[in-house]
């Protein structure tokens, strides 16, 4: 079977990474068309946009994408095109798997974790109210006249929806994952301690959820907590559920347990479309340079092929990669023992080391 797949490439690195998985991935033997699809910085240069209704609309053709990461300005300009692509595309579930893989540089060894983020509501909804406008100040007086509370009138203000339908898909997704792939255990992780009608809200679903499936042990943790357990016990856990903001985190946390950024791939999934991209930036500062790491992408793409269902191909893919890594010869500067290390190869180099193991 021949498959389309639409491939964003992003900006700054994201082109040069994009087309090393292209090509890693067209050297499995998976029959693939690619739908080359711009967005990003440069693309809102030239159309006003940084996401064109061409890519939304080539992804709900296709029903599959991957891409490239996409600079998202800190504190002006458009918002992230990933959260918009999420949105637009109800793709609710932010799937991370942060699996070790001998010979990557890490304190930490075995581990396998899975972290299932709710992508679509909580503080990165978008409801936001800017400082001094006459919105927010309407807000501020009406949260003082219901509630009591004086909020300072130099705020600004972001609102975090958690509701019964979008928590129980999420956690529903979580443990028909874990049941498929033979996991043990899903920990739904919040802080309904403090947030007792948001958080509280997410973890009495949760439990909800987990009643119907005795198969699988559930248990709950609370962020902070969640986040000293990963550091000091990390083998205790399997399956997270996350409300999206600690998910966001989390993500990152668990990532840095396997040796960064660079090893950690990500999908973005709905009920029709699913989205695969690697979990770090866009690094524009090094753009160009053939230097970064492609294997967070290269691993996104393992994942797409078992969405497929070329299983076979994702296996063989995902042995070379961590043939390549163990070897530790045609790795990038940041697997390398220093930064400034010689012998680090360039980012078409790894694809080249991968695509070999692979004949």
């Amino acid at each position: 079977m021949k498959y389309t797949i639409t491939l964003i490439p992003g900006d700054g690195v994201g082109p040069e990474i994009a087309e090393a998985t292209r090509r890693v991935i067209d050297a499995t033997g998976v029959p693939i068309q690619w739908e080359i699809q711009d967005a990003g910085v440069d693309v809102y240069e030239k159309e006003g946009t940084p996401l064109p209704q061409r890519v939304i609309d080539s992804i709900r053709k296709n029903k599959i994408a991957i891409k490239g990461p996409v600079t998202t300005p800190v504190g002006t300009g458009f918002r992230s095109v990933n959260v918009t692509l999420r949105q637009t595309l109800d793709l609710y579930c932010c799937l991370r798997p942060c699996k070790s893989f001998k010979g990557a540089r890490t304190r930490f060894d075995n581990i396998d974790l899975i972290i299932v983020r709710e992508n679509t509501e909580d503080l990165y909804a978008g409801i936001e109210f800017q400082k001094s406008s006459h919105d927010t100040a309407r807000l501020i007086d009406f949260i003082r006249e219901t509630t009591g509370k004086k909020i300072p009138p130099d705020s600004g203000i972001s609102i975090k929806p958690i509701s019964v339908s979008a928590t129980e898909r999420i956690v529903k997704f979580a443990f028909e994952y874990a049941r498929k792939n033979k996991r043990k255990k899903v920990t739904s992780v919040h802080k309904a301690n403090i947030m007792k009608f948001s958080d509280g809200l997410f973890l009495e679903v949760a439990r909800d959820v987990a009643a119907r499936f005795s198969d699988i042990e559930f248990e709950d943790r609370i962020i902070d907590n969640m986040c000293m357990q990963l550091v000091q016990k990390p083998e205790l856990y399997d399956v997270l559920v996350l409300p999206n903001l600690y998910g966001d985190v989390v993500s990152d946390l668990a990532a840095g347990l396997i040796g960064g950024l660079g090893l950690a791939p990500g999908a973005n999934i709905g009920d029709e479309m699913a989205v695969f991209e690697p979990t770090h930036g866009s690094a524009p500062k090094y753009k160009g340079l053939n230097k970064m790491n492609p294997i967070a992408m290269i691993l996104s793409g393992v994942m797409m092929l078992i969405h497929l269902g070329e299983t076979e191909a994702a296996q063989r893919l995902e042995r070379a990669v961590a043939s390549v890594i163990a070897e530790g010869r045609d790795v990038t500067y940041d697997m390398k023992p220093t930064p400034d290390d010689p012998t680090a190869a360039t980012t078409s180099r790894v694809a080249d080391a991968i695509i070999e193991k692979l004949a």
